[in-house]
């Protein structure tokens, strides 16, 4: 397979980085990280900028709003922009990410019709109501029961780690429709308005000290049934297209920010004298192999899914379980060159950025079911009992 970028591929990304060079000058400061509703309104005059320019949305089907780009081009989007320190997508990730990519596989018309524009424009959050309480990464232990009541799904349940609540719009919400259904037949993938009656939002704080989580209740929360995407009972389905795009493309961007990460780290440990230490710089060596790998694994992944029309595959998870690791050793290594007084103050963004590290073996999947993945998926192994 060729890994190298078509003359095509390289004029876009010469056309993007002319864009960020006009676009990121005229950007307004960024707000406090714990201002919720100012970070909800950057991300999304961001994303309104992208809009507006013809890069919301990039690999995203033409008649779901997107431009219809390649996984590449979408590839080297995520590359420029992390580059050139463009935001992230922030509050809205998992309506670009996640529910957005979702929908636009399998909803209706109508649905992609009421809900990918807004999503691409800036003007509409949404939040993941997947986990919950006693289930972890074990999504087919869900208890969250929705009944069905005439035109609409009565629910009541709650969920937790749910990214951006507080200001989100709508809420990808998992939900068990036929309790007496084997664990992954009776789940249903509902679209639920985050302002309905009977929904409470509980912030809550990580070991970084910032509150981008929520535990969110429902208490006979009436849900249309218009808002159900995919068949009742068929959301376990629908879900494993929700996490191949969660576990894809979704960490694209911080493989270029580590690799980043790792040059200033070289920089830093050359002006406090510890690139004296041989076993450092080997350690640091070894780091720039294993995101060098790990970049051309994600150029493997996306160029696979451009023949499955831009889902991507098992690979995601080979490629989510060795990042989770790598990044959590990029962070051991910054609290050595740090040095012991430094890497304990939480003023410093290696800091904040080490302790945030721990979760990454536990977001987007577990370490332990993406093993599960990889050995049912690529190895044939039987599964587990």
């Amino acid at each position: 397979m060729d890994l190298a970028y078509s003359e095509e591929e390289e004029a876009f990304r010469h056309e993007l980085r002319a864009w960020l060079g006009k676009a990121l000058p005229g950007l307004p400061p960024k707000p406090d990280p714990n201002d919720w509703p100012g970070r909800r309104a950057y991300d999304l005059g961001w994303q309104r900028a992208l809009y507006d320019a013809g890069y919301a949305g990039l690999h995203w089907p033409a008649d779901a709003g997107g431009r219809g780009a390649t996984p590449t081009q979408h590839l080297i989007f995520l590359e420029e922009t992390e580059r050139a320190g463009a935001p992230y997508v922030g509050a809205n990730f998992v309506g670009l990410l996640h529910a957005g990519p979702t929908i636009a596989a399998e909803g209706t018309e109508e649905q992609r019709r009421r809900w990918l524009p807004p999503i691409l424009r800036g003007e509409e959050v949404w939040c993941q109501g997947f986990s919950e309480p006693g289930a972890g990464s074990d999504l087919a232990a869900l208890r969250t029961r929705a009944v069905r009541d005439g035109d609409s799904y009565v629910v009541t349940g709650s969920k937790i780690w749910t990214s951006h609540a507080e200001v989100a719009d709508w809420c990808e919400l998992l939900v068990r429709t036929d309790p007496d259904a084997p664990r992954h037949c009776g789940i249903t993938w509902l679209a639920m308005p985050m302002d309905a009656e009977g929904v409470t939002v509980r912030p809550l704080r990580t070991l970084a000290g910032s509150a981008e989580f929520a535990e969110v209740f429902l208490d006979e929360v009436r849900v249309p049934v218009s808002c159900r995407v995919g068949e009742e009972n068929d959301g376990w389905r629908v879900t494993m297209v929700t996490l191949s795009f969660e576990r894809g493309t979704a960490f694209v961007g911080e493989v270029v920010a580590c690799r980043r990460v790792l040059e200033e780290l070289a920089h830093a440990a050359r002006a406090n004298g510890r690139w004296d230490d041989a076993v450092l710089r080997r350690r640091l060596g070894r780091l720039a192999a294993d995101f060098a790998a790990l970049w051309r694994l994600t150029q493997w992944n996306v160029s696979a899914a451009e023949g499955t029309g831009g889902v991507p595959g098992a690979g995601g998870s080979v490629f989510k379980l060795r990042y989770s690791s790598a990044r959590q050793e990029l962070y051991d290594a910054a609290a050595e060159v740090l040095g012991a007084a430094d890497a304990l103050d939480t003023g410093h963004p290696w800091t904040a950025d080490r302790l945030s590290s721990l979760s990454y073996t536990i977001a987007a999947g577990t370490s332990q079911i993406q093993r599960n993945i990889v050995a049912e998926r690529i190895l044939g192994l039987p599964k587990g009992r």
